[in-house]
């Protein structure tokens, strides 16, 4: 690879677009630690003379040979195998059919290396359409129903559409604080599939990427982001959802023992022995806005997401739960995760009973319009809003009944 070989390629800035301009790439922090190991394909020379004539189809080509190198930091630069580069950032851009191994994981694309705190951050560079089809079967079953399949794709697309940012070092991370990345190894047919068949679709508002939240299931009532995160977005409000009703958490039940919930309430600040947890105030959606911690301290009140911290502190899967008794405290509810947006096992139902994708956007992301991303001479993606995603009329929503 030239530019490591002879490290030229120092960066200033990383343009979201190919060198021709066609794809539209997002950086994908994957690794950072003090050094990491980068593999990359070793391109063979080009002949001297003629062509020699083709292999017989029925044998298939060698794989290229790699090279590995060892990237670290010292003096504010990059080293590569021990040697000082004189430069901060090295990059290898994306190009069709790549890949690229960084620290003992394969992606698609091209690789961005940068010093960081002391360390080295490697930066997965991806075609949006490549990075999809290793983020949608982390996200979701790749055994589920095509129509669930296509949206979870639109929600990823448009999830990471909305944060592409050239001023930023990189655009999102590869684990559950953004959305799961583990690379080549994850893909599937079924997946790519759906990442093809929905190819540069995302949820549109306002002309500019949706905030697309989804979770694992709402419980049968969908969050609003007003009551999770307190950000008041239209789309993103508190709903009736009856096509969450067949996942593994749609409805359980705690105990928790008294020494586990002393320690959590303690915490979060409640002083001395704990002598009860109520829920002072509901949502709409049923889950806690206010607890109230009794203790022999006094009273301390969780209002906002400190509620919904530290019930999952306790190991609760959703928030849309009832408290009962102490010693052990009894937990009782229905869903997983936080109920914002897409549930994944309401997409799964109303899959199983005949609606598209579209309609499965249109039910979560009410308001919102399909949009088409594609790249542009700029540093920046364009979104061409177009028509409004189909609405539900929940009286008629029942299975069997697509509209």
């Amino acid at each position: 690879m030239r530019f490591l070989v002879r490290c030229g390629a120092v960066m200033g800035s990383l343009w979201l677009l190919s060198a021709g301009g066609a794809a539209l790439n997002v950086r994908v922090l994957v690794a950072s630690a003090p050094q990491l190991t980068v593999r990359l394909p070793v391109a063979p020379a080009a002949p001297a003379g003629p062509l020699s004539a083709p292999l017989p189809s029925t044998l298939a080509p060698a794989p290229l040979p790699t090279q590995t190198w060892t990237v670290g930091a010292a003096g504010g630069g990059l080293t590569l195998n021990g040697q000082p580069t004189g430069n901060a950032s090295l990059y290898l851009p994306p190009a069709p059919g790549q890949t690229v191994e960084i620290a003992g994981k394969t992606y698609r694309g091209g690789v961005q290396v940068r010093v960081q705190s002391g360390g080295v951050q490697g930066i997965n560079v991806v075609d949006v359409e490549d990075y999809l089809r290793a983020v949608v079967p982390a996200e979701m079953p790749a055994s589920w129903p095509p129509a669930a399949l296509a949206a979870q794709a639109v929600v990823a697309r448009t999830y990471v559409a909305a944060r592409l940012n050239p001023a930023a070092p990189y655009d999102t991370c590869a684990t559950e604080s953004c959305q799961v990345y583990p690379g080549l190894s994850a893909e599937k047919p079924q997946t790519d599939a759906a990442v093809n068949a929905t190819r540069a679709q995302v949820v549109a508002y306002g002309g500019r990427a949706a905030s697309t939240y989804f979770s694992s299931d709402s419980g049968g009532f969908t969050a609003s982001s007003a009551e999770v995160w307190g950000t008041d977005l239209p789309y993103l409000g508190a709903k009736t959802d009856p096509f969450s009703a067949g996942g593994p958490r749609a409805r359980w039940r705690l105990e928790v023992p008294l020494s586990r919930v002393q320690a959590a309430a303690e915490q979060y600040g409640a002083r001395g022995a704990l002598r009860g947890v109520t829920i002072s105030k509901l949502s709409a959606s049923g889950r806690p806005t206010e607890l109230t911690l009794t203790a022999a301290g006094g009273t301390l009140k969780l209002g906002g997401a400190k509620a919904g911290g530290f019930v999952r502190a306790l190991g609760a899967p959703g928030t849309r739960l009832t408290l009962g008794g102490l010693s052990p405290l009894v937990m009782e509810g229905s869903g997983s995760g936080h109920g914002v947006g897409l549930s994944q096992y309401g997409a799964l139902g109303m899959a199983k009973a005949g609606y598209t994708h579209l309609h499965v956007l249109g039910f979560y992301y009410p308001s919102t319009s399909l949009g088409t991303l594609t790249a542009s001479d700029r540093a920046a993606p364009v979104l061409a809003q177009g028509p409004a995603l189909p609405g539900l009329d929940l009286l008629a929503a029942t299975p069997g009944a697509p509209q």
